[in-house]
């Protein structure tokens, strides 16, 4: 009997395991390579459905002979995507050394311990090509990180490349443990399938012997001592390198655990992922980690620095004569962090136009003395909020704020309606919630309590908090037009000049008529111009004909 026969060998397949409902899940993650030693539950493979991810263990120990998927496939319940060969050189068996021993008997074992056997169980250092591997019909793929240098040690399955096609990212990882020896690619760079990516050269060095078999070498008597090299661990070249050490610096991307969708959100949102942390299984970064480290960032209330803008120089105003430094009350000092965040981050622009309030302030003048017996204070403001909530509703991505990633625009269903405050300390927006459920008396009421409140300092934090849509009313002072900065997170704001008397014509001649100004600031991300260009036009007939709010 020799040594060959004594060994069992058997091939289990392992399959996608039960995943719900869900139907042809992606793999996302190849985190075991071809070759390498597996021991029951290790994870191989890591699949994400629309829902959530989940890796696929290991079911049987032993050395992975295939593995039937890549990065970007769709698998299904039951599918076979691994091949383990399970054999007395196995994980398994080498868990169980003393028991291999005694099955064989010294003599037998002394057979295959000769010197040339005793080299094959060393590897001599080899560099190996690592190429881009089928891409399937995928063009215009490029280079998107690199994230080694030539000198690095890398282990199995750390991250040598991330390409990006037009349909997704994939992830090339190292297939086996050693140097690198050059990185044939840059970012930005196009590739195909068989580029160069990097060379590796392998590790050579025996894999040290396990605990239990050197214990069986101590206890054993001296006759069996010579069996040494026999000992049942097996040997995989490049399976280990030579030595493990992590590199001095090591780059962004090193050791963080996360899948291209996840690195791609990332480099999308311009997110160092080492400074997220993972809440999934073994810390994996998760897209929804990401997202909340990008909702902390921009809720930081620090005013921007940097970002590329030249600072304004700081001069010493007193060289040109006598000054006095005065410091911004808290109110205006919080307004200024909020106007700077809004107007760096948003792309204004502003849509102009006048609306004829001629029959409106003919009825407002009609309703003043009613107004008056019930002790309110019937301004215009009242009846532009109101015409103004009947064009959110038909336009409803006005009333709206874009998520942190700029890819969902949240509608709102409510009209809580932000009026901009001139006070001594600083400008102030509290905000008149459900306006849609108030008539215009409820609206004039309301309006006059809030401005009461805000002169004399009395605001809560509630009145300040969930407008959906703003108006800036500078009626009182003056005024043809201005560019009033969102509010943000709102998405736009309504800004409204005097009115004056003008002449238009009437189709035979010209008649005065009381023109409103009024100036519409927009996110050009959530809204285009032809769209406010209709809000600004319906907003005007609605002003021009309160009657048009029945409609």
């Amino acid at each position: 009997m020799n040594l060959e026969q004594g060994l069992a060998v058997v091939q289990q397949e392992i399959r996608i395991p039960d995943i719900g409902d869900a139907e042809d899940v992606e793999v996302i993650e190849i985190l075991a390579a071809v070759g390498s030693q597996i021991a029951i539950d290790d994870p191989l493979i890591v699949i994400e459905s629309d829902k959530a991810s989940m890796e696929v263990p290991a079911t049987a120990a032993g050395t992975l002979l295939t593995l039937s998927v890549a990065i970007g496939d769709k698998v299904r319940e039951g599918q076979v995507i691994a091949i383990v060969e399970a054999g007395a050189e196995s994980t398994a068996t080498r868990e169980k050394p003393p028991a291999v021993s005694a099955a064989i008997q010294p003599a037998e074992v002394a057979k295959p311990t000769t010197s040339t056997e005793s080299k094959s169980a060393t590897s001599a250092p080899r560099k190996l090509e690592v190429r881009i591997p089928d891409i399937g019909d995928a063009k215009d793929v490029v280079v998107v990180e690199v994230p080694v240098k030539p000198g690095q040690i890398v282990a199995v399955d750390d991250l040598l490349v991330v390409v990006e096609s037009d349909k997704a990212s994939m992830e090339v990882p190292a297939p086996v443990a050693g140097r690198i020896v050059s990185v044939d690619v840059k970012e930005g760079a196009a590739v195909a399938e068989g580029s160069l990516l990097v060379v590796i050269e392998t590790a050579a060095e025996v894999v040290p012997p396990s605990p239990t078999v050197e214990a069986t070498k101590t206890s054993a008597p001296k006759k069996q001592q010579a069996m040494e090299i026999v000992a049942p661990v097996p040997v995989v070249a490049a399976a280990e390198p030579v030595v493990r050490q992590e590199p001095t610096a090591p780059p962004p991307s090193r050791n963080v655990y996360a899948g291209p969708s996840v690195r791609r959100l990332a480099r999308e949102l311009g997110v160092d992922l080492t400074k997220v942390n993972g809440t999934g299984a073994r810390k994996r970064v998760l897209k929804t980690d990401v997202d909340a480290f990008v909702k902390v960032a921009l809720s930081s209330p620090r005013v921007a620095e940097g970002g590329g803008i030249p600072p304004i120089p700081q001069i010493d105003f007193a060289r040109f004569g006598q000054i006095e430094t005065i410091d911004l009350t808290r109110i205006r000092a919080r307004g200024a962090e909020n106007l700077h965040r809004s107007w760096l981050n948003i792309p204004h622009v502003t849509q102009h136009d006048e609306a004829d309030v001629t029959d409106l302030e003919a009825f407002r003048e009609g309703l003043k003395a009613e107004a008056q017996s019930k002790g309110i204070k019937l301004t215009p403001l009242a009846f532009i909020v109101k015409a103004v909530i009947a064009t959110l509703k038909a336009f409803p991505s006005f009333n709206a704020s874009l998520d942190p990633s700029i890819r969902r625009l949240i509608v709102k269903r409510y009209y809580h309606i932000g009026l901009a405050v001139d006070t001594p300390d600083g400008l102030v927006v509290p905000v008149l919630r459900d306006a849609d459920q108030k008539g215009v008396f409820d609206v004039a009421k309301e309006i006059e309590v809030l401005s009461q409140k805000a002169q004399q300092g009395k605001l809560a934090m509630t009145d300040l908090q969930g407008g959906s849509f703003s108006v800036s009313s500078l009626g009182a002072i003056g005024g043809t037009g201005f560019t009033p900065i969102i509010n943000s997170p709102e998405v736009a704001i309504l800004g409204l000049s005097r009115v004056a008397m003008k002449p238009r014509w009437n189709g035979s001649e010209f008649e005065p008529r009381k023109m409103l100004p009024m100036s519409l600031s927009y996110d050009h991300r959530a809204i285009n111009g032809a769209e406010a260009g209709r809000f600004v036009t319906t907003l005007c007939q609605t002003l021009a004909d309160m009657r048009r709010m029945l409609l």
